[in-house]
């Protein structure tokens, strides 16, 4: 198969929470928090760095984005061993905003509008599965959505649905960064079967939930015993935040991801933003944790690639300008 190779290849793919709570490496979500990949063969192979989350990201051929927009030149049987690549981000790294995540399927994306679209999207859920370790951020970000997930080890499967009009998501974003390495260690190797059943039963019924828009079942739903008990100890707060969040306004709290950033679904429209807020920053601050709060929405849209020639009316803008994002508010 010939392969037609653009001067320029340009990806937008959104932030992404995992697990929802009891959907441990299944669930996840995307959210309107974005990064743009922009890959474009050259003679030598240079990174440039946007934007203040990128602090400490490799700047040569270590760079995840260059490597992972390897792996796709390989599968496709095509050469470009130097890239000019651009990162821009403004999903803050390691705080379980799917960070990685993003940075994978965007370089996936990119690099297969790079050579002209030659693999079909499956093919680079599965890459990025196996490169991620866990389908349920990746899954997320190249889809949009909400996306229910599973991996055996060898096929990733995900059926995605559309979030429910009416959820909106409040994060607090610590100052501290957690590695999902470190998160993940605190985990035990072994579970008792009740706390295995109340998460099977209670990430079945968040899935329901979701897809038929039952918001008032979420605070239910949404309890997990495999992952986040354990991990509260990294996150000072967390366990206020989970227990009280819906006495202030909330549907339900999780923690985003391994952490540590926290994540609360809210009913678009409601009158106690403020209210929810402070209880949010003020329960932080008590335990030592100074955070950034923002209103997020969930993003219907996965990731988007925009492939030009030298001659396009387009070619010379920045890759934000390229690909510009969407409205996912009240009214998208």
């Amino acid at each position: 198969m010939a392969v037609r190779i653009r001067d320029r290849a340009v990806a937008r793919v959104p932030a992404s929470t995992a697990n929802l709570g009891p959907g441990f490496d299944s669930l996840g979500m995307a959210l309107s928090l974005y990064a743009w990949i922009d890959l474009r063969p050259a003679e030598t192979t240079t990174v440039t760095l946007l934007g203040e989350q990128l602090h400490g990201v490799p700047a040569d051929k270590t760079n995840l984005v260059y490597r992972t927009a390897q792996s796709v030149f390989r599968e496709v049987g095509v050469d470009i061993p130097e890239l000019a690549v651009t990162i821009r981000s403004d999903i803050p790294p390691t705080r379980g905003l799917g960070s990685s995540a993003a940075a994978i399927v965007g370089a996936l994306a990119a690099a297969n509008a790079l050579v002209g679209d030659a693999l079909p999207r499956d093919a680079l859920f599965q890459m990025a599965t196996r490169i991620e370790k866990h389908p349920d951020n990746v899954g997320a970000c190249l889809f949009g959505g909400i996306v229910a997930t599973a991996w055996d080890g060898t096929r990733a499967e995900a059926v995605r649905m559309d979030p429910p009009e009416m959820l909106e998501a409040l994060v607090a974003i610590p100052d501290y960064q957690l590695s999902t390495a470190r998160a993940r260690h605190v985990l035990p190797e072994r579970v008792h079967l009740a706390d295995a059943v109340f998460n099977v039963s209670h990430g079945a019924l968040l899935t329901a939930a979701l897809a038929t828009g039952r918001l008032d079942l979420l605070r239910h739903a949404m309890r997990d015993r495999l992952h986040q008990p354990y991990r509260a100890g990294l996150v000072p707060g967390l366990e206020t935040v989970l227990r009280d969040a819906p006495e202030h306004g909330a549907l339900a709290a999780v923690l985003s991801g391994s952490g540590p950033t926290v994540l609360l679904l809210v009913e678009r429209n409601t009158r106690r933003r403020d209210e929810l807020e402070r209880f949010l920053r003020d329960t932080m601050h008590e335990a030592g944790v100074d955070v950034t709060i923002r209103w997020l929405h969930p993003c219907p849209y996965g990731a988007e690639t925009a492939g030009l020639d030298a001659s396009h009316p387009d070619f010379a803008l920045p890759p934000e300008r390229v690909l510009q994002t969407r409205e996912t508010g009240v009214g998208a």
